[in-house]
């Protein structure tokens, strides 16, 4: 059994959450492979030098002084303190990124709402160094920085990249959140299909960076994978959360 637990770039600032997550690994009855993102050391990195952050309609605007930053924060800050940490309890992890073994192949983004640069959307997953690693004892911990046609990398979204490759291992995907599921009323919903979520983002009950995580959970569904959660740390090897299902 298998597991792709995906967590936040927000999250990774917190070492109470950094080191809870390793013991969660640790004390995970199934293998696990861990997406993250780094949105917020990116941020911090591009400030110290001076380059603004740009968005638009909530998404990173990647030029390549930015794709610069976002390789070396991804890539390297972000996804060596998460194989620290899991050193630490240890689980023997091992560091790539989507350009890596060509786990994650990719295409230009093209919003509608302006040029986003260096953003881009998979277009294929190819696990076999994920199968590689996790077949001789290794926990992958993958950057979501992914390849073009052209060897040009791009910054994709690791809601997404994590949902193509739950979808390609055919497993789970356990999205780690800072609450305990989807809220409604401040209740925990058990359980939500695609219907049921596109009525709650028209609610405003699901909003901001909630919306890509639930699409991405129904979106992993679609790709293969067996099953798709948000939960919080606490509530990972417990059960609890919000289980996504198809229609």
């Amino acid at each position: 059994m298998m597991q792709v637990y995906k967590i936040g770039g927000n999250e990774l600032d917190d070492p109470a959450f950094v080191s809870g997550l390793a013991q969660a690994v640790f004390a995970s009855a199934e293998a696990v492979v861990l997406v993250h993102g780094g949105g917020k050391a990116i941020n911090q990195l591009q400030d110290r030098l001076g380059l603004p952050v740009q968005k638009v309609q909530g998404q990173r605007v990647t030029d390549p002084a930015a794709m610069q930053v976002v390789e070396m924060v991804l890539c390297g800050q972000s996804n060596k303190l998460l194989v620290r940490a899991l050193a630490g309890v240890g689980v023997p992890a091992v560091g790539i990124s989507g350009q890596d073994g060509n786990l994650l192949r990719c295409e230009k983004l093209l919003s509608p709402a302006g040029d986003l640069g260096f953003v881009g959307r998979v277009t294929a997953c190819q696990p076999a160094i994920l199968h590689t690693l996790l077949e001789n004892g290794f926990t992958p911990v993958v950057s979501p920085v992914s390849l073009s046609a052209e060897l040009q990398p791009y910054n994709i979204n690791a809601d997404e990249a994590a949902s193509a490759i739950a979808g390609a291992l055919h497993t789970g995907l356990t999205f780690i959140s800072n609450v305990p599921g989807v809220l409604h009323a401040g209740n925990v919903l058990p359980s939500l299909n695609r219907s049921q979520v596109d009525d709650l983002i028209a609610q405003g009950v699901i909003t901001d960076g909630m919306i890509p995580k639930v699409q991405a959970a129904l979106a992993a569904l679609e790709r293969g994978a067996t099953t798709a959660r948000l939960v919080n740390l606490a509530g990972v090897n417990s059960g609890g959360g919000t289980v996504f299902v198809r229609d």
